[in-house]
């Protein structure tokens, strides 16, 4: 799910950069009023390392193949540092492995992070449940882990299908686009559970990493 280098208007790519230093600069000034924003540094880091990586983890679906995003992921987990996170491996994955690119980075950090935002608040809503605390965690969990992909995947969609050359067979590649809808569906309930049961164990083992 990466909108690589020359596939997108420079208009677009302008327009992408200048969304995402708003967003990092948002979630800059949310962290930076914490009461000790380095605290919560080397949780980022590590979750960035597993963001990185998770591009790696192909799961082949005929006819093509899904790797993890865990955006949902890092939002519910890191909050408002999850931006930036996402932000630095993109620009790695970019960089190293020529997943994406840096025209277009700005673009896919906010197709992937702003959900991730989002995921976050919705995650937030367990503290407002005062009954069956634990049952909700689960739900919120996979429900902030489904719709964060989910939502990034719509966004993808909807960008390539708006942006595809006319040197193409633009109704077979439309074709193709919608197709892989369900194949991101698929990929919306595994990382809702893989999400769920991330949580349920931080929850039990150190609750107080879910508090970032």
């Amino acid at each position: 799910m990466h909108i690589p280098d020359g596939f997108i208007p420079p208009s677009l790519c302008i327009a992408g950069y200048a969304l995402t230093g708003g967003v990092t600069w948002y979630c800059l000034r949310k962290i930076n009023r914490t009461t000790n924003p380095s605290q919560q540094i080397p949780k980022a880091s590590l979750l960035t390392a597993a963001f990185f990586v998770a591009s790696l983890i192909h799961i082949p679906l005929p006819p093509t193949s899904l790797h993890l995003v865990l955006n949902g992921m890092m939002g519910t987990i890191l909050g408002y540092y999850a931006f930036p996170a996402i932000l630095i491996g993109l620009f790695f994955q970019a960089v190293m492995f020529q997943h994406g690119g840096l025209s277009t980075l700005g673009v896919n950090a906010a197709m992937m992070g702003i959900p991730a935002l989002l995921a976050y608040h919705l995650f937030q809503l367990r503290n407002r449940i005062n009954h069956r605390k634990q049952l909700w965690t689960r739900i919120l969990a996979a429900l902030a882990g489904a719709v964060s992909l989910g939502l990034s995947a719509l966004i993808f969609v909807v960008i390539t299908i708006t942006n595809i050359s006319q040197d193409l067979n633009v109704q077979t590649e439309k074709n193709l686009i919608l197709f892989s809808l369900v194949g991101y569906l698929i990929q919306a309930l595994l990382e809702g559970i893989f999400t769920m049961m991330l949580v349920v164990f931080l929850d039990k083992v150190k609750p107080e990493i879910l508090k970032g």
